[in-house]
C-alpha cells in the first residue's frame, strides 16, 4: 500500500528481457539500507518487488501482466521515474490509499498553465472512468491528485508548485501517456452497491443495479414504524 506522495525521482539504468518479461535496474537516492529484497517499491505508479539491490540502485522483475497494463514497457534507458516505498504502519497519510495496481494508461490531452501551477486534462480508459467523481482521489502516474470536473472519461487536474517540483508532472505534454489507477474505496463501495441492485430480500433477484426508494425501503433505510 501507497499514499500517492513520490519520494524520490529514479532512473532506469538497465532493461533486461525474460521469456516472461523484463527485469529493470533502477538509480536512486532511496535509503536503500532500509529496504529488503521482497519489499514492494510503487515505480510511475505500478507496485513493483524488489529482487536485489546494490549502491545507490535496485533491481525490481515486470511480468508480462504489469507490461501490458502501464507504461513501464516503453521505459528506454536514463528514462526518469517517480518512486515510493510501501506505507509502513504509522506513517502519515499525506495522499491517499493507493494499492500500486494500475487500472489503465490515460493520455494528457491538455496543458494550461496557471502563474506557478498548471491545470492537465487527462483521458481516461472505461476502468477508471467509472470510479472518477468530483473532488475524488486519483493517482496518476503514482501521484495522488484531487479529480476535477469528471466528464465522459475526461478529468482534470491541478497541479500546485510544489507538486511540480517534486515529480516529473512538470515536464509532462500533451500526447504523453500516464498510468492511473482509480481510488480503491470507491472500487469497494461500487462492487458492493452492484451486489445490492443484483439481489432482492431473500435472495430473489433483482435486475440491473438501479438504487430507488423502494430498494432502500427493502433494505430497511426507508422510515418505517419506529423511525
Amino acid at each position: 500500500m501507497f499514499t500517492g506522495i513520490i519520494e524520490d525521482i529514479g532512473r532506469l539504468l538497465t532493461s533486461r528481457r525474460k521469456p516472461d518479461g523484463l527485469v529493470l535496474r533502477l538509480g536512486t537516492a532511496l535509503p536503500l539500507a532500509e529496504v529488503r529484497p521482497g519489499d514492494s517499491i510503487a515505480v510511475d505508479g505500478a507496485c513493483l518487488t524488489v529482487t536485489a539491490k546494490g549502491t545507490g540502485w535496485f533491481e525490481a522483475d515486470v511480468s508480462h501482466e504489469t507490461l501490458s497494463a502501464t507504461t513501464l514497457g516503453a521505459l528506454t534507458s536514463g528514462a526518469r521515474v517517480h518512486l515510493e516505498r510501501a506505507l509502513a504502519l504509522g506513517d502519515r497519510l499525506g495522499g491517499h490509499m493507493v494499492t500500486g495496481h494500475v487500472d489503465g494508461v490515460g493520455q494528457l490531452t491538455e496543458r494550461i498553465e496557471r502563474g506557478d501551477g498548471a491545470d492537465l486534462t487527462i483521458q481516461a480508459p472505461a476502468p477508471v472512468a467509472a470510479y472518477l467523481v468530483p473532488k475524488g482521489s486519483v493517482a496518476v502516474a503514482g501521484v495522488s491528485l484531487t479529480v476535477n470536473q469528471p466528464t465522459d472519461g475526461i478529468f482534470r487536474v491541478t497541479l500546485v508548485p510544489h507538486t511540480l517540483s517534486q515529480t516529473l508532472l512538470a515536464e509532462r505534454r500533451p500526447g504523453d501517456r500516464l498510468n492511473l489507477e482509480a481510488d480503491i474505496l470507491g472500487k469497494y463501495v461500487k462492487h458492493f452497491v452492484e451486489g445490492l441492485g443484483r439481489s432482492g430480500a431473500g435472495g430473489r433477484g433483482r435486475s440491473g443495479s438501479r438504487i430507488d426508494e423502494a430498494f432502500l425501503a427493502e433494505h430497511g433505510f426507508g422510515e418505517g414504524e419506529g423511525s
